[in-house]
């Protein structure tokens, strides 16, 4: 009987990486789809990023996911975007197609999906924290979700207003920049509060953004795009508020289904996904 030891190759560029759990659920749901195919962490500094993609188009990589801090940087390295990523301006899963490698965007539209088990964006306000890749997906896609009126919370003026006009031009919610000088005071008619920056992020879990949490009302949903530790600093207050919360590790689950669609064409079981991922008791 005729043997292939030639394992398709996936993975994450990123740095830090150590601490990325997408392994264990990427590899899980490979195992329940009966691919024998792998996911690599690999921990690649900004001034390497080139080399790392011009490695992993060598070895014939099926495809790879960008995270902190390559989102934005990693585009002059590919040979074309898909339609989200091109409004985006951030790409965080790549995709061979032929010899092709084809940025992809699944950070917004994961953390739609998941934000979904919790309440419906349509017709509703949202702050956004942060201008950076994964807060220009998810602004993007709350628009096009059905979100009204987007506040881009940012404490530079230039990226904040960037993203504010982006979003403005390019789908029907309206949108604007608002500064983040010290302890940000959320208005009482917002619905929807989402942090997406790295405050929080392992190893620094008992870090919170700079926002005045006596301002949080029951009435509003707080997400946060964090997902090690799944349940943040930020999402424990907001609950103890009242707030329902949607917690990052449904983002990265449904992320990580769209992102095995591109690259194998199958879908994987979310509900597998999450299992590994609580698993872990991160």
């Amino acid at each position: 009987m005729a043997h292939n030891f030639l394992v398709p190759l996936t993975g994450s560029f990123a740095m830090p990486a150590a601490e990325n759990p997408t392994v264990a659920m990427i590899e899980a749901a490979y195992r329940a789809l009966g691919l024998d195919w792998r996911y690599l962490n690999c921990e690649v500094a900004p001034e390497q990023l080139g080399a790392a993609v011009r490695g992993a188009r060598a070895m014939g990589w099926r495809g790879f996911n960008c995270s902190i801090p390559h989102k934005v940087a990693v585009i002059e390295h590919l040979d074309g975007l898909g339609e989200s990523a091109r409004i985006i301006g951030a790409v965080n899963t790549i995709v061979r197609r032929g010899d092709a490698l084809i940025g992809e965007n699944t950070d917004g539209q994961g953390f739609v999906q998941a934000l979904r088990a919790v309440a419906d964006p349509a017709g509703k306000t949202a702050l956004v924290f942060g201008a950076g890749g994964a807060a220009r997906a998810v602004a993007v896609e709350l628009a096009l979700a059905g979100v009204t009126r987007i506040g881009i919370v940012n404490r530079g003026r230039e990226r904040g207003a960037a993203l504010a006009e982006l979003v403005a031009r390019h789908t029907p919610a309206e949108a604007r920049h608002l500064p983040w000088d010290g302890s940000f005071r959320i208005p009482p008619d917002t619905d929807l509060v989402v942090h997406a920056t790295s405050v929080g992020l392992f190893p620094d879990v008992d870090a919170m953004p700079a926002i005045d949490v006596s301002t949080l009302l029951p009435t509003m949903v707080v997400a946060d795009g964090i997902h090690n530790p799944p349940l943040t600093r930020l999402l424990r207050t907001a609950r103890e508020r009242g707030c329902a919360v949607a917690d990052g590790l449904g983002m990265l689950v449904n992320q990580g289904v769209i992102g095995i669609r591109h690259w194998t064409g199958l879908e994987a079981d979310p509900a597998v996904m999450r299992a590994a991922l609580l698993a872990l008791e991160l």
